[in-house]
């Protein structure tokens, strides 16, 4: 019989549920850690040491580890349902909330809104304070999750301290990915706002559009692609943009 795991900190409660998700997870699955770490599947699976520190609760572990505890602890349920799909979701959700529980500020209490920018220092404020509310990526990670082609860290760090934007739409929606606006529906809006500040011409703006209608093909789409600047303004008008004929 393995030794008795000692308690979760609950000193901070968004890291505590954290910790606490990624325990029931490992309960359901019937695994010790030590069995976690010699994951056969797994790919240079995280030491015993790294799986007990992540489900402790005394701080946040890696997103990488995160990611790979879920599908350690895949359960049959979720086998024949496709994977662990859910799972990811919530413990995205949990991972970021602990996150911004021990690194960002107090006074920040929402993700910023999209639909309130109108200008390019509007668009901005906003970029940063979507940094700031999952936590203050570093530069590095956030060139790790998307690509250093799509979003080099020295480019991250000026558009963190407010001396640049992203240079087109793509690279706008890789700095978004990068601080978890992930699904195209939640990527859309900032596109629009984007729009709306004047920030990129609309063509390059319907491209981007276009991209995410790729990946998420359910969103439906009544209208044909533009087929001039004047198009586009006009499709981006009818979408709320307030963009200039």
């Amino acid at each position: 019989m393995g030794r008795r795991e000692k308690p979760v900190d609950r000193t901070i409660p968004a890291r505590a549920k954290l910790a606490d998700f990624l325990r029931e997870r490992k309960a359901a699955a019937g695994l010790t850690y030590e069995q976690m770490a010699k994951h056969s599947q797994v790919k240079e699976a995280p030491s015993q040491a790294t799986l007990e520190r992540a489900a402790s609760g005394s701080t946040v572990p890696s997103w990488a580890t995160v990611e790979v505890f879920v599908f350690m602890t895949i359960t049959k349920d979720e086998e024949l349902g496709g994977g662990p799909v859910a799972a990811l979701h919530r413990s995205r959700e949990l991972w970021i909330r602990a996150r911004r529980a021990t690194r960002a500020p107090y006074d920040i209490h929402a993700a910023p809104d999209p639909s309130l920018i109108s200008s390019r220092a509007d668009l901005s404020r906003a970029l940063r304070r979507q940094h700031v509310w999952v936590g203050f990526p570093p530069p590095g990670e956030m060139e790790r999750t998307v690509g250093s082609w799509a979003l080099p860290r020295s480019t991250t760090r000026r558009i963190i301290a407010g001396d640049t934007l992203p240079v087109d739409p793509h690279q706008l929606v890789a700095f978004l990915k990068a601080c978890y606006v992930i699904e195209p529906t939640d990527l859309e809006p900032w596109l629009y706002a984007a729009a709306r500040a004047h920030t990129y011409e609309g063509l390059r703006i319907w491209k981007a559009l276009q991209d995410l209608l790729a990946e998420a093909p359910e969103v439906d789409r009544t209208e044909g692609p533009p087929v001039s600047s004047d198009a586009t303004v006009v499709y981006l008008q009818k979408r709320g943009a307030e963009v200039a004929a």
